[in-house]
């Protein structure tokens, strides 16, 4: 695998504030969810902290009055309480539902890496941490004029830690392990992993009985990795987490508040 680009920016953001960068695995992961789930956190450890978020670029998108919209990125503003508009939380948009590289060969509009940059600054400048989501898995290609870039040159460029979010079923270990070892090699800090989707009493549930691989995983994802399990996110019915229309259950958010998150970003908690 070709290194990671670190100069992909031309101007590269100048970020000085603390923050996380969340990948998953692979795609409808959680990441989403998650990443939301973070935000409010953050928030209720410290009222006076302001929390940025940041999509830099995401597909999928619907079309408005206003133009295209990033369901995702209208769900970090709300559970951030960010108050930069959408098209600086989410500064590239496509409606296509593939990956960016692909949709923006596909449109001929290439990935405006100065606008993505110019969000982050000014999400830097105005926040005390910031949240950047990246999309899908580590290795989504982000720039159709170089089929080699994806999402782990993003990460290696912003220079947060990376926090990676994972399914707790069957297969979550060769994809954890990949990502992880990705990260490594380039030569990004890791903060831990969270696992989404567990379910704790398999008795409920036939699907996840089946699934023996779920008792085990949190600890051979450990013994593989040697990162911090942060967050165990449980289950829940796909009809209640809605996080675009501010529905996230309330087992997913106390899961991942039992995290004290000012502490994995490096951010303050008083005097801000």
């Amino acid at each position: 695998m070709p290194s990671p680009m670190p100069n992909w920016f031309p101007n590269p953001p100048l970020l000085r504030k603390p923050g996380l960068f969340i990948t998953a695995t692979d795609t409808g992961v959680g990441k989403t969810t998650i990443t939301c789930a973070i935000a409010r956190a953050l928030r209720r450890e410290s009222q006076r902290m302001r929390v940025g978020v940041c999509k830099p670029m995401a597909t999928g998108c619907r079309r408005d009055r206003e133009g295209l919209v990033s369901e995702d990125a209208e769900a970090l503003a709300h559970f951030a309480d960010c108050r930069q508009p959408l098209d600086v939380i989410n500064p590239v948009r496509y409606v296509l539902p593939v990956a960016p590289a692909v949709a923006a060969e596909a449109t001929g509009e290439p990935i405006d890496r100065d606008a993505i940059a110019r969000s982050l600054t000014l999400l830097d400048e105005s926040s005390d941490v910031v949240l950047v989501e990246g999309v899908g898995g580590v290795m989504v290609p982000i720039d159709g004029r170089h089929p080699r870039v994806t999402v782990l040159d993003l990460a290696a460029s912003l220079g947060y830690p990376v926090l990676v979010v994972c399914r707790a079923g069957l297969g979550t270990l060769n994809h954890t392990s990949m990502t992880v070892r990705l990260l490594r090699d380039a030569g990004c800090m890791i903060a831990g992993v969270v696992i989404n989707g567990y379910v704790a009493d398999t008795s409920l549930s036939e699907s996840a009985l089946a699934d023996a691989s779920m008792v085990s995983n949190r600890r051979w994802i450990e013994k593989m990795t040697g990162l911090p399990i942060l967050a165990v996110s449980p289950a829940c019915p796909v009809e209640e987490v809605v996080p675009h229309q501010a529905k996230i259950p309330p087992a997913i958010l106390d899961a991942v508040a039992l995290t004290y998150w000012s502490d994995v970003a490096g951010a303050p908690t008083s005097g801000v």
